[in-house]
């Protein structure tokens, strides 16, 4: 992401130069599916999905509070924590740079369904999770049932690393390309977003990581849970955003300055979490 963060300009200018390519890219949709986007959130999904070890879950019995810390903090503490951190910033502290339609899309973006006075289409929503969940998710097991040998499965993953790399780029490219006009217009906008979701980013880590010290459990198991809790699936909300807004909407601005963000807040919070070791005991007590 080096490369592409240090020429982001460029990339917004030469946007600027193309003004029919949001039609171009636009034209390749289906049930308000944008293909071309699929098939690059695809790229990245896929490989992950192949790192799912479906025998593993039942060993989840054995570690049920971690378990359940994981799901609270995603599934009710985050949404919440998100909705407020939101509209504080973008609606509240921030509210006089941006105008408010586009601070509702911003908002939208960053919690998918955090705005009022917007119609969702829940059977383009449910599609959308449909193909980037479910279908890369039976793809992968599929593919780890076919292949059987860990090794061969290894194998293919190391392939497939760099085409979710570069899968990812292409995604966050486009749609700079593309939200070049409304970035030019507002330059401000990458840092306001920005601020928020990294703040929402170290605060569900700390909520996370504080229970699971409460909870004494240890770091092997803390450690991966405060990640997945701080972590946000960007690749669905990419997908979900364009398809619910568009692709020069605000929202989808919204979820590709998230995927800018998590990369170094993510690999800072993996160094917090490695310090910290000893605050964690060495065994489930």
């Amino acid at each position: 992401m080096g490369l592409f963060e240090r020429y982001l300009s460029l990339w917004v200018a030469l946007g600027a130069l193309l003004p029919g390519l949001s039609e171009a890219v636009a034209a390749f949709e289906f049930a308000r599916i944008n293909l071309l986007i699929a098939l690059l959130v695809w790229g990245m999904i896929y490989p992950m999905m192949l790192a799912v070890d479906f025998g593993a879950i039942a060993g989840l019995r054995h570690q049920p509070k971690g378990l359940v810390v994981t799901v609270v903090v995603n599934w009710l503490i985050k949404p919440l924590t998100m909705t407020a951190i939101a509209w504080l910033f973008i609606r509240g502290l921030f509210g006089a740079w941006i105008p408010a339609a586009l601070g509702d899309q911003y908002v939208a973006g960053m919690i998918l369904l955090g705005v009022s006075n917007v119609l969702v289409p829940w059977d383009t929503l449910v599609t959308a999770v449909g193909l980037f969940v479910v279908v890369p998710l039976a793809a992968g097991w599929l593919t780890r049932r076919l292949l059987h040998s860990p090794g061969r499965l290894d194998r293919l993953e190391q392939r497939l690393k760099p085409l979710a790399i570069v899968c990812l780029i292409v995604t966050v490219l486009l749609l700079f390309l593309v939200q070049a006009r409304a970035i030019l217009a507002n330059p401000l906008a990458i840092a306001l977003i920005a601020i928020p979701l990294t703040l929402q980013t170290y605060l569900v880590f700390w909520i996370t990581a504080r229970w699971m010290r409460l909870w004494r459990q240890p770091h092997a198991i803390a450690a991966p849970g405060a990640m997945i809790g701080a972590s946000n699936f960007f690749e669905l909300a990419v997908a979900v955003a364009i398809s619910l807004f568009g692709l020069e909407s605000g929202a989808a601005l919204a979820t590709v300055v998230g995927v800018l963000v998590e990369v170094p807040v993510m690999l800072s919070l993996v160094a917090i979490a490695n310090r910290n070791r000893r605050l964690f005991p060495t065994a489930v007590a």
